[in-house]
This record gives C-alpha cells, sequence and structure tokens, in this order.
C-alpha cells in the first residue's frame, strides 16, 4: 500500500517529547525517518524500553552518532545532503557550536526543511532558557484556568505544551513541504512550547485580547456554555453539554425537570450564567436518581450531548474506541507484543500506518552507513573509535 509522505526523508535530532511527536506523526504517514542519538545517553538508555520511549519513537530507525566528534558531523552532514527534512530540538548556541544550525545545512541542501523545536522561541529574553511542558504551562496562562475555583493553579494531567507544540511543527513542515513543490527551496519552521500553548488558550485568550476578560478558573463547568460540566448520579458522575435555548429545552424535557425551562432565574443564558450554581442544583436532584449509563442512553436519544468519565483502562474497552481501532499492535525483538496508539486521522485512500517497533540504539547503523557509501572496514573502525 502506498503510504501518503512516501519518498519524504527525515532526519530527526530531538529528544524528550514535543520533538518526537512532530516527527512520530511523519513517520506514522509514511516518511522514512533516520533517528540520530548519542551513543551513550544514559537518559535515553534508561528509559528506551519504558512505555513512553516505545510510544514516541515507533516506525523509525537508529543512527547512533558522536556529535562532538568531527567525524560524527560529517556523517550527518552526508545524510543532510540527501535528506528532505531535519527535525532538532537544541538550544541555539548548541546548534551553532555543533555546526548543525540551519544556514550551515541549508548551504549543503538549499532543498532543506529544517524543523526547529523550542521551549520559548528560537529569539527573544528567554530563547536560551530550558524548555519543559509544566512551565510553558504555567506561562502560557493554562494553569490559571484550570482546576476549582479557588484551588490554586493546576497542570493539565497530559503535557499539553509538548504535544501540541509537536503538532504545529509537523503541520508547519507539511506546509513548507508543499510550498517546495512551487519555489524548489527549503525552509526555517520553529515553533515552541510557549507559542503552542498561548495558541491553544483559543476562545480564553479572546476573552482578554476582545473582551478585556480575565477568564477565572472554572473547575469543571464550561467558562461560558451553561449548563455545561459534571454531574451527580447515582452512581458517579457523567459530563453534560446543554448550552443554548434548545439544548437547554431538550435537556430539560429528557430530565423531566421541565418546569425550569421557563423559570425566570434560567430563562435565557445570561440568566443561567448568573445562575449556574442554583441550576446545576435543581438538575442533580433529577440526575442523582437515575444511573451514569441510564442517563448517558436517555440524554443522548433525546440529542444532548453527554457521555461518561472513564479511567484510561474503561477508555480502551469502551466499544466506540475498540470499533476505531485506537490501539493497534506493533511486535517489539525486545519486548514482544505491545499495543500502542494508532494514527488518530484516517485517510482513506492511502492511511498511516504503526510499521515497525521503536528500534534499539544504533540498530541501523551498517544499513545506514552502507547506503552512504561506507564499506565494512571503514564502519568497523568507526566503531572502533566510537564515533558510531
Amino acid at each position: 500500500m502506498t503510504l501518503p509522505l512516501d519518498g519524504v526523508s527525515i532526519i530527526d535530532l530531538t529528544r524528550a517529547r514535543a520533538g518526537p511527536t512532530a516527527v512520530r506523526q511523519l513517520a506514522d504517514m509514511g516518511a522514512s525517518v533516520i533517528k540520530v542519538e548519542s551513543r551513550d545517553d544514559p537518559d535515553q538508555t534508561f528509559a528506551r524500553h519504558g512505555f513512553d520511549f516505545q510510544n514516541l519513537h515507533r516506525n523509525k530507525r537508529s543512527l547512533t552518532l558522536d556529535l562532538k566528534k568531527p567525524e560524527g558531523v560529517a556523517i550527518l552532514k552526508k545524510l543532510v545532503a540527501k535528506v528532505d527534512v531535519v527535525v532538532e530540538n537544541y538550544r541555539p548556541d548548541v546548534k551553532r557550536r555543533l555546526g548543525i544550525d540551519y544556514e550551515t545545512l541549508s548551504a549543503i541542501n538549499p532543498r532543506l526543511i529544517y524543523g526547529s523545536i523550542s521551549g520559548f522561541g528560537q529569539s527573544g529574553p528567554y530563547r536560551d532558557r530550558p524548555g519543559y511542558d509544566q512551565i510553558a504551562q504555567g506561562l502560557g496562562g493554562l494553569m490559571s484556568i484550570t482546576g476549582l475555583p479557588g484551588q490554586g493553579p493546576v497542570r493539565v494531567g497530559i503535557p499539553i505544551a509538548d504535544l501540541t507544540a509537536g503538532i504545529f511543527l509537523a503541520q508547519g513542515i507539511l506546509v513548507a513541504l508543499y510550498e517546495r513543490t512551487k519555489s524548489g527551496k527549503g525552509q526555517w519552521v520553529h515553533t515552541s512550547l510557549l507559542e503552542a500553548q498561548v495558541t491553544m488558550l483559543d476562545f480564553q485568550a479572546a476573552r482578554w485580547l476582545i473582551g478585556k476578560e480575565i477568564p477565572p478558573q472554572a473547575g469543571n463547568d464550561h467558562p461560558t456554555g451553561i449548563p455545561t460540566g459534571v454531574f451527580k448520579t447515582k452512581d458517579g458522575y457523567i459530563n453534560i453539554a446543554a448550552s443554548g435555548q434548545q439544548m437547554f429545552r431538550r435537556l430539560c424535557e429528557a430530565l423531566g425537570t421541565e418546569p425550569l425551562i421557563d423559570a425566570p432565574r434560567f430563562k435565557t443564558p445570561p440568566d443561567r450564567s448568573k445562575n449556574r450554581h442554583e441550576l446545576t442544583a435543581e438538575l442533580e436532584k433529577a440526575t442523582s436518581r437515575k444511573t451514569s449509563a441510564e442517563l448517558v442512553e436517555a440524554l443522548n436519544r433525546a440529542s444532548v450531548p453527554s457521555g461518561p468519565i472513564l479511567n484510561v483502562k474503561e477508555v480502551f474497552e469502551n466499544e466506540q474506541v475498540q470499533h476505531l481501532g485506537l490501539a493497534v499492535p506493533v511486535k517489539s525483538p525486545k519486548l514482544g507484543d505491545l499495543l500502542v496508539q494508532r494514527v488518530p486521522s484516517t485517510l482513506s485512500r492511502t492511511p498511516g500506518s504503526v510499521r515497525l517497533p521503536t528500534p534499539e540504539a544504533g540498530e541501523h547503523n551498517d544499513e545506514i552507513l552502507r547506503d552512504l557509501g561506507y564499506s565494512a572496514d571503514e564502519i568497523t573502525r568507526l566503531r572502533k573509535e566510537e564515533t558510531i
């Protein structure tokens, strides 16, 4: 089967999560990826066979290089001359010191798309600061609007700045590859955890930029769509989203709380916003009399968005998740049969796929170097000299 990014070749110089997330998306869609990594990295050696590393680096081949040695950089530059994309997440001073910055590598290959991801951007007063997801969540405003009112700042339960920065970088690389088909020229594509996090504020950012309102914490309640939030049931909790006049009416009819529809306290969206806690209490008198499953079924039947609140085990046991096949098998030579998440977007003719497990460090050294023209004796020498 033809894959959508067949023929696109990538060097992955990234570590941690944001950069590998970007490259993983391209690898899953068929790009040929060489993961260039340090010969002796204790962090990656320790983590390699853990769940996180195995999830991040499937569909890649591994080449170990010591980029502090001139011959290690020389090998990298030979690869750069042949590939379409390089992705890195070094600090600006480090990549220039190593001689692998955009200006240097684009001189070797003018068609090169050079993707960079950082904590806070490639310029500005914070450019040299080390980046970390939780730091970006705080600096980017997310922790100020997450959690229960008065609870204090709360981080989101996934590395949302890392993940979205990776998504945005992959998107930028794809746009640059498309533009290259017209201009014939490569370019530098870069984003950061901070840029991604601020962008993901979305309507909460617009509340300030346009409305001059500083969004507060709202807990499980939707900040502006009411009633939307978590509601008690006979055996737990469910989510209900029923903002808007028609949706509110359908909710009340489904719950048997019709008197609330025209009650002066709840009649219009501004009324419901002003009295949202009273409204929740009234609705929970009805929801607490039925089980979560009964309510989810009844509300969806009435075209009111509603769903259970599942733990991660329950997510992958859910009938719709199983129908969509969101976990797929891959066979690791070291770990045996594993399940990993599948490609989240589906192309009808040329879908991406999980084809290869995460490689062992340097697993493809000989194969990659042979393709560059190195002889068996030269490869043996590079190994003895600890360049590879």
